[in-house]
């Protein structure tokens, strides 16, 4: 029976839990701020981007990317001793603006209908 997706899904997917329980529990990040949002893995494993969003001002926003990009090395590590994998992937941070992106959208559309009306 052939599978429903490939592998690098099936091994993003689970980097994507364990990454978001490694940052819900690291002490210098304020964890309520910071959501992994998704995990793009390539299709060797062997390179992983994991985006993140956060929910405060911008300056919050550069202080967790920076904590993040300090631990990365961190979080490899205790990746690597959760995933079962003959190679730990390279990480990567990447900030996610997405819902920036919409909220901004959603105003525009909004003053749209306001002028219409």
């Amino acid at each position: 029976m052939p599978l429903l997706y490939k592998r690098s899904v099936r091994v993003g997917e689970l980097i994507h839990q364990i990454v978001a329980e490694i940052v819900r529990k690291m002490r210098n990040l304020d964890t309520k701020l910071v959501t992994i949002t998704n995990v793009k893995l390539t299709d060797d494993l062997l390179s992983c981007k994991i985006y993140y969003s956060v929910l405060d001002a911008k300056e919050d926003k550069k202080k967790i990317d920076d904590i993040l990009k300090k631990n990365t090395k961190n979080v490899r590590y205790q990746l690597a001793l959760r995933l079962n994998l003959r190679r730990t992937p390279a990480i990567s941070f990447v900030y996610d603006n997405t819902n920036e992106n919409a909220s901004k959208i959603f105003d525009l559309l909004r003053k749209i209908e306001e002028e219409k009306n």
